[in-house]
């Protein structure tokens, strides 16, 4: 498994999380709002302070996005490309396939961190880091969050990886409102860099008394990728989200993880499939969030 060396100091502890009862919601992304504000008005209207967020389908004009490239000097082991616009014509639309996002907090208003896959005006199909603030819903799109109003997600310097990034912290429910959506017992989760993400995963489950879990709405980066079936990605790194995966018994009875993603390269080509086991490890973090699936019989 490959690794990168960080420029700060080795965290001992490898991830953060924190668990409670949260809400799974489904709401409009509304038209005309840009990512942050569309993503998170109706969730703060719903008494969330954190979530993770699927959408698919949504059209976005204006739209600006980065990806994954090396880093500029010796202050960080990767970085961003500069902002790129959709390549065709200028006056159509940008179509999301899939996109996760994490709503949290950055100077003490909502943000988010979304990596998507989409085609582009000209047809063409990438993927990477959307850019929030300059990213624009050209109509109406569905979404669906699990969140929780007793934790938040934060946005800290991060001593080890020297980038400001999200992290879960406790944080008061907020008085008169009705949190709607269903219930759901969850764990929201920062994984740090060289941990392979499935036994992160595993770890989590187990420290946090999970039988078994569905990932929801999750996104970091990986070092490079390695799926089950043999391909690889060589870039040192890559932005990714999660579309499926599940923390459940292996057939000797051990938890084990299994994760189908979209890994994006440094030239914004997608690469979809289920990860290999024990292959695979964080680049700068992994934004996860977990749903306890009910212990069997």
């Amino acid at each position: 498994m490959r690794r990168l060396v960080q420029p700060g100091p080795v965290a001992a502890a490898r991830s953060e999380s924190f668990a409670a009862v949260g809400r799974v919601l489904d709401y409009d992304l509304a038209q005309g709002a840009n990512l942050i504000e569309a993503l998170t008005g109706p969730l703060l209207a719903a008494g969330f302070r954190s979530a993770s967020i699927t959408f698919a389908g949504a059209a976005l004009h204006p739209f600006r996005y980065v990806l994954p490239g090396p880093p500029r000097d010796g202050t960080h082991v990767a970085w961003f490309s500069d902002p790129h616009l959709p390549a065709g014509d200028p006056a159509r639309a940008t179509r999301v396939e899939t996109a996760n996002a994490t709503f949290g907090w950055r100077d003490g208003t909502p943000f988010v961190h979304c990596h998507g896959v989409w085609t582009e005006p000209d047809g063409t199909r990438r993927g990477g880091h959307m850019l929030p603030e300059e990213t624009f819903l050209a109509a109406p799109a569905p979404a669906r969050a699990w969140g929780l109003a007793v934790a938040a997600i934060r946005v800290d310097p991060d001593p080890e990886t020297n980038f400001p990034l999200f992290h879960p912290v406790a944080a008061e429910e907020p008085a008169g409102v009705a949190i709607a959506g269903r219930p759901a017992r969850l764990v929201v989760a920062r994984v740090r860099p060289n941990e392979e993400i499935g036994a992160a995963l595993v770890a989590l489950c187990r420290r946090h008394g999970l039988h078994g879990a569905a990932v929801r709405g999750s996104l970091g980066s990986l070092i490079g990728a390695a799926f089950a079936d043999g391909r690889t990605v060589a870039d040192p790194a890559t932005e990714v989200l999660v579309r499926e995966g599940r923390i459940a018994p292996g057939p000797g009875g051990a938890l084990a993880a299994e994760l189908d993603l979209v890994v994006v390269d440094g030239a914004g080509h997608p690469h979809a499939g289920r990860l290999a086991p024990r292959e695979n490890a964080v680049c700068i973090t992994f934004e996860v969030m977990l749903e306890a699936e009910p212990a069997a019989g």
